[in-house]
């Protein structure tokens, strides 16, 4: 939950038990939490904008000790964070972590040092690959793991999620697909391919891609982590605007079908709503540029919510990660 500069109140959300908790929150919060629900709080300093976000990675919800090392538990946790600011064309500055630790566990294998200094190695790692520091943060005893990691940045062009137009251009960076991979594999015991244990433990936070895309007038951006379907649904939803997307159209990882790629969560890949004027030869641009796919896999059109269809027959889009189910 972070928080933007203006409005009265908290932004639109769309279905969900996580987000009906977040309407009652912004609800009691009043005035006091306006703008709240988009990727990051936008804080206007001078003639700059900060952007700042937080992210809390918590054992046996968003990793386990016995699937990653502790440096990768670091990395991930600080990835995910980072991922907030590139949604918004942010360049990062820092990140300030708060890690609890449940007393002398070890992870799996055979290490010796400490899990604290391991994670944070894996923090510092992920902060450094995208040019930023480690400002500081704090440690605690805690029942499980966890990592809890403030992002800060700086946007020349801030992108919300609740800019897009009827008209506009749905885009999607990268492939999905790879992380649904991955945790089927690690649940079930079976070898997973280094490819796609890369996807899963060292994910990219796509900084360079949001920046491009907010220089190239990105309309709205929200960062995949809860699957495309359901962040569609949030882009729609504070946009004010349905998304129609072609799921025949989906860029997907090798070996997994559009409709599971749809449902894919903790990709980390950004879905854009560009103006009409940015076409293929734009996308080009941005695959020369940034070294990666960019695939325009629907529209905005006037309306609310989200409409599916593969090859041109509508179907129901795969429901994504909701943290309170049922609610």
């Amino acid at each position: 939950m972070s928080a933007g500069g203006g409005g009265g109140g908290g932004l639109r959300l769309g279905a969900g038990g996580e987000f009906d908790r977040l309407r009652a929150i912004f609800a009691t919060l009043g005035a006091t939490g306006r703008g709240l629900g988009d990727d990051c709080a936008l804080v206007r300093i001078g003639g700059r904008t900060l952007a700042v976000s937080i992210d809390l990675s918590l054992e046996g919800v968003h990793f386990r000790t016995d699937w990653l090392s502790f440096r990768e538990i670091g990395w991930r946790a600080t990835a995910a964070a980072l991922s907030d600011l590139a949604a918004d064309g942010a360049a990062p500055i820092g990140v300030l972590v708060s890690v609890g630790l449940p007393g002398n566990r070890r992870g799996r294998g055979k290490r010796r040092r400490d899990p604290a200094t391991e994670i944070m190695a894996g923090v510092g790692a992920a902060a450094r690959h995208v040019g930023a520091q480690v400002l500081g943060g704090d440690l605690v005893r805690s029942p499980r793991y966890l990592v809890d990691v403030c992002v800060l940045g700086v946007a020349a062009r801030p992108v919300r999620r609740s800019g897009a137009r009827a008209g506009d251009g749905v885009w999607v960076t990268g492939r999905l697909g790879g992380a649904a991979v991955a945790l089927a594999a690690l649940r079930t015991g079976r070898r997973l391919a280094p490819a796609a244990r890369r996807r899963f433990a060292r994910p990219e936070p796509r900084v360079a891609a949001g920046a491009w895309l907010a220089r190239r007038g990105a309309r709205a951006m929200i960062d995949i982590s809860d699957g495309l379907a359901a962040d569609a649904g949030q882009l729609a939803a504070a946009s004010a605007v349905r998304v129609e997307l072609e799921l025949e159209r989906l860029p997907s990882w090798p070996g997994v079908t559009p409709r599971a790629a749809a449902g894919s969560g903790e990709e980390y890949e950004l879905l854009v709503a560009l103006p009409p004027r940015f076409r293929e030869r734009d996308a080009r641009a941005f695959r020369r540029a940034i070294g990666l796919p960019l695939t325009r896999i629907g529209r905005c059109v006037a309306g609310q919510g989200i409409r599916m269809t593969d090859h041109g027959r509508p179907t129901t889009p795969p429901a994504g990660f909701d943290h309170f189910p049922g609610r």
